[in-house]
């Protein structure tokens, strides 16, 4: 069953975070990952309004997804984070 990480992002450093953003996809992509969204405009339907940056990614799997969040590769990528944005990352099995 395919898996999907969304996050959210605050980003508080574009310089710092465009950084990170040139070394995720290269992690994702090695654990058959994919982008679905990568930012891009929000519009807010119901509820509080969503300001924060959201990417949503598909994997063949949950364990899959797992095994990219706590690569070696992904860590160094989230290094670059550290002090340019904070997030919160969820899986969720799906169809």
């Amino acid at each position: 069953m395919s898996a999907y990480v969304i996050v959210k992002v605050k980003v508080t450093d574009w310089d710092r975070y465009k950084e990170y953003m040139k070394l995720t996809p290269a992690t994702i992509e090695k654990f058959g990952g994919k982008f679905i969204v990568r930012g891009g405009q929000t519009v807010t339907f119901e509820g509080p309004e969503m300001t924060e940056r959201i990417v949503i990614l598909e994997f063949s799997s949950l364990e899959k997804a797992k095994e990219w969040y706590h690569s070696k590769e992904y860590g160094e990528a989230k290094k670059k984070r550290e002090g340019a944005a904070t997030a919160s990352f969820i899986a969720i099995e799906g169809i």
